[in-house]
């Protein structure tokens, strides 16, 4: 036994060997990103639920990252490439994934075939009241206004450089929507899922950081001030009627939409209908977590170092800033609208919360709110303009498939 070449092969085969050639010191960045993103969900808890699961992902992918054809890889850029080319035989063909992908390819499925994000869907409908949007049907203007950012950020997008495309799923990142972002880029930018999803899980951890600054800016303290009359009570017909009326108009409109809204809605059918209370609990608490689990590490996989640290990183690090911003500002504007089209019976702080980050918007306005004025409860009416975000970044998101795909 020569020991000299079994410990010349040992150093070849292993993983710290591979950080010293072919660009290796780049998966070493990666390394420390992620271990700075665990921080940020762990000690910080920026929407720690997910951004773990991505962050471990991340490390995984680039601590497995010895080469395309290393049956030690996780995931396999090359597969996936091969995946997306028309003109490669496995064009689309899962079976080729199946039978030569690592353990993050095979998870990684369930996100390009928009069953995670989906059954996410499921799950925020079964925890959702969509009682305050019944009860105030003019949120859904709010919802909408909201929706500024995204189309502010792909026009953006488009001005430095990114296709059609890819600009569509960078404006997503505006509707303040993790599923919904990361629903549309797996089908319309697959190769920038990586950085979109990062992004727009951390700023949706930041909205109590971003949102109060351009709050004060754009409103006085007198409508801050504003106290709102409390919302009429919902009859149960109503709950259920909603969920079904809001599943036909929508997908009817824009059949694109189907995945996500139809499974937002059914979720919120099994809470409503008051007969499937078993399915309700299993989708908000089992079903979620699971899916939860595997939707983070499978996008952390989509982080490998030779495609994330690039120029556009930065620049839709950038653009998801501007389209948070922009989708806050255009509730509050709308907000401000309907303040003086209601002669002050309307608090514009509601607008704010037609992002669609689902419940801390609302509880941001409802913050903002107190700090003007202690006695004022603005939780409930923010809640409308908050579900009404969630369908409309679903409805942005089918449009901008419709029109790209």
């Amino acid at each position: 036994m020569n020991v000299a070449e079994t410990l010349k092969t040992l150093w070849t085969d292993s993983g710290f060997q591979s950080f010293f050639v072919n660009g290796g010191w780049k998966n070493l960045i990666m390394i420390v990103v992620a271990c700075a993103l665990l921080y940020l969900g762990i000690k910080k808890k920026f929407e720690p639920l997910l951004l773990v699961g991505i962050a471990f992902g991340c490390l995984l992918v680039n601590l497995s990252y010895f080469g395309p054809e290393s049956a030690d890889a996780l995931y396999h850029l090359d597969l996936w490439d091969n995946f997306l080319d028309p003109t490669h035989e496995d064009y689309h063909s899962y079976g080729a994934i199946m039978a030569h992908g690592g353990l993050l390819d095979i998870l990684y499925i369930g996100v390009k075939a928009g069953i995670y994000p989906s059954l996410i869907f499921m799950g925020v409908g079964a925890m959702t009241d969509f009682g305050p949007l019944i009860a105030n049907p003019k949120s859904l203007l709010l919802g909408a206004a909201a929706q500024m950012g995204v189309f502010l950020a792909f026009f953006g997008a488009v001005c430095l450089g990114f296709t059609g495309n890819q600009a569509a799923s960078i404006g997503i990142i505006g509707g303040a929507d993790g599923p919904t972002a990361i629903f549309l880029t797996t089908k319309l930018a697959p190769e920038l899922l990586g950085p979109i999803a990062i992004a727009a899980y951390s700023y949706m951890a930041l909205i109590p950081m971003i949102q109060p600054p351009i709050m004060k800016l754009l409103t006085t303290e007198k409508e801050r001030q504003v106290k709102m009359e409390q919302n009429r009570n919902v009859t149960k017909t109503e709950k259920i009627i909603f969920p079904i009326i809001v599943a036909m108009f929508v997908i009817l409109l824009l059949p694109s939409t189907a995945p996500l809204v139809g499974c937002l809605m059914l979720g919120n059918l099994w809470r409503e209908c008051g007969v499937t209370e078993r399915l309700s609990d299993t989708v908000q608490n089992a079903l979620m977590n699971i899916v939860t689990v595997f939707l983070g590490i499978s996008v952390g996989a989509t982080t490998a170092a030779s495609r994330f640290l690039s120029v556009e990183t930065l620049k839709i690090v950038f653009l998801g800033l501007a389209a948070f911003c922009f989708s806050t500002v255009g509730g509050l504007l709308v907000g401000k609208l309907m303040y003086k089209l209601t002669g002050g019976k309307v608090n514009p702080l509601i607008g704010s919360a037609g992002v669609s980050a689902v419940p801390m918007a609302a509880r941001v306005s409802q913050m903002e709110g107190q700090k003007a004025n202690p006695a004022n409860f603005l939780l409930m009416h923010a809640m409308g303009p908050n579900v009404a975000g969630v369908i409309g970044s679903a409805i942005a998101a089918g449009f901008l498939l419709a029109v790209f795909k």
